[in-house]
């Protein structure tokens, strides 16, 4: 089974609804069907428009969390429901910065994963050690613990993103050869929870800094199967020069 790349850019809490339809406007037109999967994650407030814009091309778009209820008392919160009516596609889910502000744990991400899949989103889910556990040796304990929760999802409405936290917004940057081994021993987690078959079609990205000039190095990666990039992704020009980065073909 072949592993498209995927080449997802989260917004964060930045952009206006003028700046995505220029940045679309500058994007769709080059993202072929045929290439890697390319994915925009705006604020909610621009989902709508950027979606309207995307229609009909090769631009998924997504959300950068969701709630795990489909409705209730939960001020602030959108249902998946509520994303899919908007126009999204995909949920990026577990990501570091909704776990060290707004106390996601692997259990709320595991049940926000579910609801997302449930509701027929893709799910964009994310896992990564913390500086502190890189340097106690504890990324693979940490990494373990957290995709146990992988077992229940559904494979074909699933990528996996890793995100060493310590190299996001730092000035520090993982190696390839520490993306590769991190990837690679993710890839064998898959396989134990999910099956050979299943893990094999589950695109994993790295998500820790990814910027035009270290993408090339990242993405040949043997078990790199694309990329989460914040930052980088906010001008269209740099997000382009990602995505011609990540290889052509599809992976076995």
């Amino acid at each position: 089974m072949a592993r498209r790349q995927c080449i997802a850019a989260n917004w964060k809490m930045h952009g206006s609804i003028a700046a995505v339809q220029h940045y679309l406007e500058a994007l769709i037109d080059r993202v072929a069907d045929d290439g890697p999967e390319v994915v925009l994650c705006p604020p909610y407030t621009m989902i709508p428009a950027a979606a309207l814009i995307a229609s009909g091309s090769a631009v998924a778009i997504g959300a950068q969390s969701c709630h795990w209820e489909e409705k209730g008392a939960f001020t602030g919160e959108i249902a998946p429901s509520m994303l899919l009516e908007l126009g999204a596609s995909f949920a990026i889910v577990g990501h570091s910065e909704r776990r060290q502000y707004f106390c996601e744990t692997d259990a709320t991400a595991a049940a926000r994963a579910r609801a997302a899949q449930r509701a027929g989103l893709t799910v964009i889910y994310c896992l990564g050690e913390t500086l502190t556990e890189r340097e106690h040796g504890d990324t693979f304990a940490v990494l373990e613990r957290q995709s146990a929760v992988l077992a229940g999802l559904d494979p074909a409405r699933l990528r996996v993103a890793y995100e060493p936290v310590w190299a996001i917004g730092t000035g520090r940057n993982a190696s390839p050869e520490q993306a590769q081994e991190a990837h690679a021993f993710l890839r064998l987690r898959l396989v134990a929870l999910l099956g050979e078959g299943a893990a094999a079609t589950i695109p994993i990205l790295y998500g820790g800094s990814v910027k035009p000039d270290n993408a090339g190095a990242i993405l040949t990666q043997r078990d790199v199967d694309g990329a989460l990039v914040g930052g980088a992704s906010l001008d269209a020009a740099s997000f382009w020069a990602i995505i011609q980065a990540a290889p052509a073909r599809a992976r076995e």
